[in-house]
């Protein structure tokens, strides 16, 4: 059932694959795709149709977003608390976590708070910390609808065609903006920047070469203190590097599938 009944509330959650016939040579690992602020599961659309055919995807709408319901959450730590408690209402032990943007902070802190539940981390278009324009967090207060303008402005690459820009502006409007203010203030308030040398699992980092949100320098302080972790940039794309070149992701997430599973193997 996509409705999820949860210690934390009720969470909307996509649940694909494998595909029928698709073949299995290693253990299955979940991987658990959580999107950003003002986001919902339908960021990863491309990424899960095709991780599907080989591993179990799973694609939460985080509370007050897209299907889910009740309010937002204001700190990355309350929505930790969220997707540990989904994990534990699907009796999930171990998975991959797959975060984008504020999805990417969310992923980070569950595995230095639950590191035992983590065997890999996807960090995409993210960063340690995940400072705020105060333009944008005064406009949600004023106006949203130029916030919302103001950030796909930002969002997206010199290459996304307007038809992307136009879906990508549309989609936001219907976030609450009390929720995407909140989303915000999250990461606002959110700093790893001392901790995440501990994280422990195998670390894809991934960039946009041209995002302006979390430029290329907040991947590669990831890189630096995350040791052991693969640090991919994608030529010519901004935040929504996601939407912008889903190709490019899915071939890196691809890989740290094969990756981690591989080591499952070869411990068995």
């Amino acid at each position: 059932m996509p409705m999820l009944a949860t210690r934390a509330g009720l969470l909307f959650v996509a649940q694909h694959g494998p595909t029928e016939g698709a073949t299995q040579s290693a253990p299955s690992l979940p991987m658990v795709c959580i999107h950003g602020a003002g986001g919902t599961h339908q960021h990863w659309g491309y990424q899960w149709q095709h991780l599907s055919r080989s591993t179990q995807v799973i694609a939460p709408d985080l509370p007050g977003h897209g299907r889910s319901p009740g309010p937002g959450c204001r700190t990355i730590a309350d929505y930790s608390a969220v997707l540990l408690a989904m994990l534990d209402a699907l009796d999930l032990e171990q998975v991959l976590l797959a975060g984008h943007s504020m999805g990417g902070a969310i992923a980070l802190w569950t595995a230095l708070v639950a590191p035992t539940r983590v065997a890999g981390l996807a960090l995409i278009g993210t960063g340690a910390r995940l400072p705020i324009l105060p333009a944008l967090l005064e406009g949600f207060e004023r106006d949203p609808s130029e916030a919302v303008r103001l950030i796909v402005e930002r969002a997206y690459g010199p290459q996304a065609t307007p038809e992307l820009r136009a879906l990508g502006a549309a989609a936001f409007q219907q976030i609450d903006p009390l929720v995407f203010h909140g989303d915000l203030q999250a990461c606002q308030s959110y700093t790893l920047m001392e901790q995440i040398c501990a994280v422990q699992c195998p670390t894809l980092v991934l960039c946009g070469s041209v995002d302006q949100v979390t430029p290329p320098k907040f991947s590669q302080y990831l890189h630096t203190h995350i040791h052991g972790s693969r640090l991919v940039l994608v030529p010519h794309a901004g935040h929504m590097v996601l939407l912008e070149q889903p190709e490019t992701v899915y071939q890196a997430l691809a890989g740290l599938v094969r990756e981690i599973l591989h080591k499952k193997v070869t411990k068995i």
